[in-house]
């Protein structure tokens, strides 16, 4: 009989190999679909406890997902398409030299050719979106039918997953299970959400500063959320030092203490805080490590990957560690893991579907 497992394990991993060869442009699409299912989950139970058929529910998670990427990925296609001229307009504005005083002396940084660069980038993204725009709404088609598959589906895939689990190894499953479920909501939920916030607290603070293109500036603190450590604090240096070049102290003292306050900071003491207690406890340096990495390694989708990897491999670590400080044999034939009674499944199933 293990003969036989160990065969069709290697039939597995061959055709999934062969799958992820031939499906490679959608697999981003696909570990999204499946990341948000996953975190809606719970969403879609509460709903079918609240009386809601199973279709019903499944339509309304599905909505709110799709919702949701729209929310995520709006406003970057927004600033791209709809207003880039506006953005060209920022990015052309800027000072082709910094003044720099250092030691009674004074030098200038030139930075036109970097501007000449950041604006070329910006208009070969815009134009590559634009261009690919069928190709976006087909992946957000396969999106909808992916996310509202799981869902329906979702009693079905976790039985066949709680199959292959091992009952003395389903405590490790959970503990990677609720991991990673925190993860994504980190990720997606509390990320978003700041977002938001940021948006509706900067667009105001910007129109006060009488700056041109509020909207343009707002969303873009917004978007810098999803910048580990630095996030919209980047904005508020960039517009500071666009004051000080222009001779305008008050003005950049002003930017720097109600800007970075409202915008850079208050965010973060508002929003944060109230579901943060969801969230999985990983370090920001982790973080940022997971974020970088992934976004190096895999690209867009890497923001997401990355992170979750980092989360797990904490996760992972400190099984490991409980194991060596407990001493205790977690073999099939040890008897306190006979005495004791496994998880019989890792994902909560408060309704039944």
């Amino acid at each position: 009989m293990s003969r036989r497992l160990y065969v069709l394990g290697g039939v597995l991993a061959a055709i999934a190999t062969l799958a992820a060869v031939i499906l490679f442009d959608v697999l981003g699409t696909v570990f999204v679909a499946l990341s948000v299912a996953y975190l809606l989950v719970p969403l879609r139970r509460r709903l079918r406890g609240y009386g809601f058929s199973r279709l019903t529910s499944t339509l309304a998670v599905t909505a709110t997902a799709v919702g949701g990427v729209v929310a995520l990925f709006g406003p970057l296609v927004y600033l791209l398409i709809v207003r880039f001229s506006e953005v060209s307009a920022v990015i052309r504005g800027l000072p082709e030299s910094v003044p720099l005083r250092i030691g009674g002396f004074t030098y200038e940084l030139v930075v036109s050719d970097v501007i000449t660069l950041v604006s070329r980038e910006v208009t070969a993204l815009a134009g590559s979106i634009a261009a690919s725009l069928p190709v976006l709404l087909i992946k957000l088609t396969l999106f909808v039918l992916l996310v509202f598959s799981l869902l329906h589906n979702q009693q079905d895939i976790r039985s066949g997953v709680l199959t292959v689990v091992p009952p003395n190894y389903r405590d490790i499953a959970e503990a990677l299970h609720t991991r990673a479920r925190e993860t994504l909501f980190a990720l997606y939920v509390l990320q978003a959400a700041t977002a938001i916030g940021t948006f509706l607290i900067a667009l105001p603070v910007f129109v006060l500063f009488g700056y041109g293109s509020p909207i343009v500036l707002a969303t873009v603190a917004g978007i810098l959320q999803f910048v580990p450590i630095a996030g919209p604090s980047l904005l508020i240096v960039v517009l500071v030092g666009g004051r000080l070049v222009a001779g305008d102290v008050a003005g950049a003292l002003a930017v720097a203490l109600v800007g970075g306050g409202l915008i850079a900071w208050l965010p973060d003491l508002l929003i944060r805080p109230r579901i943060a207690s969801r969230t999985a406890d990983i370090s920001g340096s982790l973080y940022f490590i997971g974020f970088v990495g992934g976004l190096l390694s895999l690209g867009a989708i890497g923001i997401i990957v990355g992170p979750l990897v980092v989360a797990l491999l904490v996760e992972a670590a400190g099984l490991v560690s409980q194991e060596f400080e407990t001493g205790v044999d977690t073999s099939p034939e040890s008897p306190t893991e006979q005495l004791s009674e496994p998880p019989t499944d890792p994902v909560d199933s408060t309704v039944d579907d």
